[in-house]
């Protein structure tokens, strides 16, 4: 059965955050089985730009590495934070808001991160991050022009659709089947994956 999370800003039970809120309030997302959370980042216009920025300077040997190459290119690409100042903001509030979510002291867990860049007729094929000990697992937003591709998770016999929106994260269970469509604008989809395990 497919099941469709709609716009945040026109579903109340969606519960996006404006981003603008100092304290991290993760929302759950309705209509799926798993938990499924949002929260918001606050100052996100400013941080995406820089790290749209820092991205778009970036070359090939500037990663320290690439893994699941798929579909002619390799879907998770791995370097040191020093090189991209901007994430310490996104990586601070996903502690914070996993902290609210899993009820643990932040200083108790630890995250690790990588980007997803999607070209224009690209996606992202279904996975899990189950492969450690994680705990939690999530997705940042950069950018995401329209119709760049849904986040799609396989929640049972569920087949739930969520349309990602910039400034926002999605955390849900590391176990979680997920994928990401095609990539149908003309402009490329950047996103952070994030896992988050005990320190």
């Amino acid at each position: 059965m497919k099941r469709s999370i709609a716009d945040p800003e026109s579903t109340a039970n969606a519960g996006a955050l404006p981003g603008s809120e100092a304290v991290p309030t993760p929302t759950k997302v309705g209509w799926c089985n798993a938990d499924v959370y949002r929260c918001g980042l606050p100052d996100a216009e400013r941080i995406n730009a820089a790290i749209a920025a820092a991205v778009s300077g970036l070359e090939v040997e500037d990663f320290d590495r690439r893994t699941h190459f798929a579909g002619g290119r390799f879907e998770n690409l791995y370097l040191e934070r020093s090189r991209l100042p901007a994430v310490a903001a996104v990586l601070d509030q996903a502690l914070a808001c996993a902290g609210r979510i899993l009820e643990r002291p932040t200083r108790t867990l630890r995250c690790g991160f990588w980007l997803n860049l999607t070209g224009p007729g690209q996606s992202t094929s279904a996975h899990t991050h189950d492969e450690s000990d994680e705990l939690l697992s999530a997705v940042y937003y950069v950018a995401v022009p329209p119709g760049s591709g849904d986040l799609i998770l396989y929640d049972g016999p569920s087949t739930i659709r969520i349309e990602p929106r910039s400034g926002t994260f999605l955390f849900f269970p590391p176990n979680l089947p997920h994928s990401v469509e095609t990539n149908r604008s003309a402009l490329q989809r950047l996103s952070i994956g994030i896992n988050i395990g005990r320190r």
